[in-house]
């Protein structure tokens, strides 16, 4: 299987399955002198872990990171980053292979169990092996690392639709986030999902989400045209996440409604004669280079598949059946995808940090 790493200058290569050993990444082409320790780390990771609340899997794992190299401690005590590749491990330990036994052989419907087996011949039925979310833990730990190289850019995500129920944007309040179980904005939104999503939860089925993902501190001049846009990028990276079947960037969809008077982000000069954009429509960038202000982009997140109520599908035999999953899922795995989205937002913006300073010089 290949398409196991993503990035050019900030190269990431992930690895291990759902229900093996361990999972892991090499990060390759960070640079050198960064200070970085597994605390560094942890943190992001524990944001996206199982098992937090009632609204997510409950498989319990601590997902604590290893830095297996790439780094060594100086004359001052301090461990930092060598320039080679650095090499990062969690270990699985609450596997539970056998709540998929019954399925072994039975394709979920909306799930890639189907076309792996169509492509490769073989199917890991344990949790879906590369297939599953548990993938998407070391595109944290990797964003970690690029947040270390691009230091002086915030990037933050948050929830901001759990199926039909959309946040109120006059609500927004960054700071909301941490307080409830949702990277919720709008405290409002986050007790609606939390009833809305206990009634999903004890029906055994699942919902979609969206998750908008938010960079400042981005200068002009990130990105090259004309197959190297920073936009594309970015919708590569966010549809690369497990369940992800949308992207936009600024406007996105809605600007296909705006007439060409209401989408212009009109320009004018701040009090140090600086350019400066009066809306920001465009997300961020244009021409596919970053403008200067912040890039903006959300995705969408189709519903597990791993539900309990019957689906119709077929063996790998070919019969026709019905199909139920057991075990431990997300009602909506939209949830725990805001770090990652976070963690593939930093991870582009190294690999174009970097790139940009090829071109340019630093």
């Amino acid at each position: 299987m290949s398409h196991n790493s993503f990035g050019h200058l900030f190269r990431v290569t992930t690895w291990g399955e759902s229900h093996g050993p361990a999972i892991g990444c090499v990060v390759d082409g960070c640079p050198p002198l960064i200070p970085l320790t597994e605390s560094d780390i942890q943190g992001f990771m524990d944001l996206r872990k199982p098992g937090q609340s009632r609204f997510t899997t409950q498989r319990r794992e601590a997902d604590e990171v290893k830095i297996l190299s790439g780094v060594m401690v100086d004359e001052d005590g301090i461990q930092k980053t060598t320039g080679t590749p650095i090499s990062l491990m969690v270990e699985n330990t609450d596997q539970r292979s056998k709540d998929y036994s019954k399925i072994k052989d039975r394709y979920r419907p909306g799930h890639a169990d189907f076309t792996y087996d169509a492509k490769y011949g073989i199917r890991d039925y344990r949790g879906g092996g590369r297939s599953s979310a548990r993938e998407t833990a070391m595109r944290v730990a990797a964003g970690a690392v690029a947040r270390k190289v691009v230091q002086g850019v915030s990037i933050r995500g948050a929830l901001v639709q759990v199926g039909p129920h959309r946040i109120d944007r006059g609500n927004w309040d960054w700071d909301e986030i941490g307080r409830n179980p949702f990277f919720s904005p709008d405290p409002q939104a986050a007790a609606l999902w939390a009833d809305y999503l206990d009634g999903v939860r004890k029906a055994g089925s699942s919902v979609g989400a969206v998750i908008e993902v938010v960079a400042e501190g981005v200068p002009a001049g990130w990105g090259a045209p004309v197959y190297g846009k920073l936009d594309t990028d970015l919708a590569a990276a966010m549809m690369s996440i497990n369940a992800v079947k949308g992207v936009e960037i600024g406007n996105g969809f809605e600007a296909a409604s705006l007439t060409g008077e209401d989408n212009a982000d009109e320009i004018r000069l701040d009090n140090a004669g600086r350019p400066r954009f009066l809306s920001n429509n465009a997300g961020g960038v244009l021409g596919g280079i970053s403008s200067g202000d912040p890039v903006v982009v959300r995705f969408a997140v189709k519903p597990t598949s791993s539900i309990l109520t019957e689906r119709k599908s077929i063996t790998r035999q070919g019969e026709e059946v019905d199909v139920k999953t057991t075990g431990r899922h997300d009602p909506c795995v939209g949830i725990r995808a805001v770090p990652v989205g976070e963690a593939m937002m930093a991870c582009v913006l190294a690999d174009h940090f970097l790139r940009h300073r090829g071109q340019v010089g630093s």
